[in-house]
């Protein structure tokens, strides 16, 4: 399986857009019109052949507008993993007792959402692509990026999304329900943080010590200018280390 894209959530989309996109040196390369069957809006940002997406509700009582209150603002929201063929992945995860809370079919693209309940407090997405399209392939094609995504891909300041951290009250119980609801092994690493190694990165397991609960609470990025990334973040007021920078309430790693 392959991390081919983070979802944030946000209670204003475009103050986030523009920390986003000035900062990580990313383009917006599509609004999705149909996520207002959920009541939000979004943006996407390629980050080389990966996803960056922010949501924020536009109506009252969305799923996605809970999850705020829940963790108190803005913060990390869903994980996306491609794989080869998402109906049956669909069929063996829902087999284990897992909820979905949406599916879709259709030529090009194939995803299930199931349910935060049942994955421990974080939207999770497995979904695949045209039949014949290879996930390996950096640029393979990903519909939730829209028609002409590879025309907004910028490589100057960032090249590659390469973590998701998940945080939670019980983070190695965790990452054994999420080994199993993913059918990948869990790599256990002396003192370091469970963690399911993916085609392009992984996924870690972190106590939440925030104070937020459950969530995403981080994603890794690899980084081409960290100088240029850090000295604009420190002009646009976000909180930021040497190897870390906060943006829409979400730790974002520099590796």
């Amino acid at each position: 399986m392959r991390l081919r894209q983070v979802c944030l959530v946000a209670e204003k989309l475009e103050p986030v857009v523009a920390d986003l996109t000035a900062v990580l040196g990313l383009e917006v390369a599509y609004r999705d019109p149909l996520v207002i069957y959920f009541g939000l809006e979004n943006a996407v940002m390629p980050i080389n052949g990966d996803f960056l997406e922010v949501v924020a509700p536009v109506q009252e009582n969305t799923t996605a507008g809970r999850y705020l209150e829940r963790r108190g603002g803005n913060g990390g929201y869903m994980v996306l993993l491609q794989c080869a063929d998402a109906q049956a992945e669909r069929e063996r995860i829902l087999g284990l007792g897992v909820r979905s809370v949406f599916t879709l079919d259709n030529p090009e693209y194939r995803c299930t959402h199931f349910h935060p309940r049942d994955t421990g407090g974080v939207l999770l997405s497995v979904d695949s692509v045209a039949p014949g399209a290879d996930p390996t392939e950096r640029m393979c094609m990903w519909e939730p990026g829209g028609p002409d995504w590879k025309e907004s891909v910028r490589t100057d300041v960032v090249t590659g999304l390469v973590g998701a951290e998940i945080q939670s009250e019980d983070p190695a119980g965790l990452a054994e329900l999420w080994a199993r609801i993913l059918g990948l092994p869990l790599t256990e690493c002396g003192a370091d943080a469970p963690h399911i190694q993916l085609q392009n990165g992984s996924i870690r397991f972190e106590p939440a010590t925030d104070g937020r609960g459950p969530g995403v609470g981080a994603f890794d990025l690899e980084v081409a200018d960290k100088a240029r990334l850090l000295a604009v973040a420190k002009e646009r007021g976000c909180e930021c280390t040497d190897d870390q920078v906060i943006l829409c309430g979400t730790r974002v790693n520099l590796v």
